[in-house]
């Protein structure tokens, strides 16, 4: 070691050192691959009501295989004394207070993401104006689909400024809402009762949720809003298809008027 400075706690370090290093390193990177695929894997064959309980494993699993990995790397690049570890510590501390500022409050957020589970793999949240489900949580961001199949990079960081909803919290269900819009001419009680029965023999509906109509007289007419749990997240947009179009024959064929847009546009 050199015998002043910070460069003083370093080890002198020999080309096999270095290649221990590397391969330290590159074993993490195939270690954390290997996990999410064997993650995802395991998700899609165990019961569908474990599923999200088995995708939340994998954020835990990053965290350990990158202590795991830096508790074998440290050692080789400097002593492993109590004085040493502090001035590291501190050293890298004035590192991403000054230099690595944002990267060092992704992390922070990140680890308060997966630690007060603010969502996880397999939630359907919405930041800003993307919605959709959420993929994989890294070290500095999250990546989530959306509906259209649009991968949406977002940093951690925007966990400290913006609200983030949730829509599953962790649950394999969310709540879907299919909306009509009638003509004010017709029997209120009979088109509620109609579509509750459209809900309730829907084959994407989750059987012992209940389903619940919220009737808003407006203006122009009398707004419908037709709520039901889907049973499955990823069906959640097949289900309001199937409430739409089933409900909305349902309330033809029992010869209801639906609301015009003229109607529509003088009441906003």
């Amino acid at each position: 070691m050199g015998n002043n400075g910070e460069w003083s706690i370093l080890r002198k370090l020999l080309w096999h050192d270095l290649l221990l290093v590397l391969g330290a390193f590159f074993l993490s990177r195939v270690a954390v691959f290997v996990a999410h695929r064997l993650v995802a894997a395991l998700a899609e064959r165990v019961p569908a009501r474990h599923r999200l309980f088995v995708l939340r494993t994998l954020p835990f699993a990053k965290i350990l295989i990158g202590i795991g990995a830096a508790s074998v790397i440290v050692p080789m690049l400097i002593e492993p004394t109590f004085r040493n570890l502090v001035t590291l510590l501190a050293s890298v501390g004035l590192a991403l207070a000054f230099t690595l500022k944002d990267y060092g409050s992704s992390l922070a957020a990140g680890i308060t993401t997966v630690l007060e589970n603010t969502y996880q793999l397999g939630d359907w949240i919405q930041v800003d104006s993307a919605y959709g489900e959420v993929k994989s949580i890294g070290p500095r961001a999250t990546r989530m689909v959306t509906a259209d199949d649009t991968e949406v990079i977002i940093p951690h960081t925007r966990l400290w400024s913006t609200s983030i909803f949730n829509a599953t919290s962790g649950n394999r269900s969310l709540l879907c809402v299919a909306d009509f819009y009638l003509h004010p001419d017709h029997d209120a009680a009979a088109a509620r009762k109609c579509l509750e029965e459209i809900a309730a023999t829907s084959a994407y509906r989750k059987l012992e949720a209940p389903v619940t109509v919220i009737v808003l007289e407006k203006p122009w007419g009398t707004h419908y809003r037709l709520k039901a749990y889907a049973r499955e997240s990823r069906e959640q947009f097949l289900f309001i298809t199937d409430l739409t179009v089933r409900g909305k024959g349902a309330l033809l064929s029992h010869g209801m008027r639906f609301a015009q847009a003229a109607f529509a546009e003088t009441g906003r």
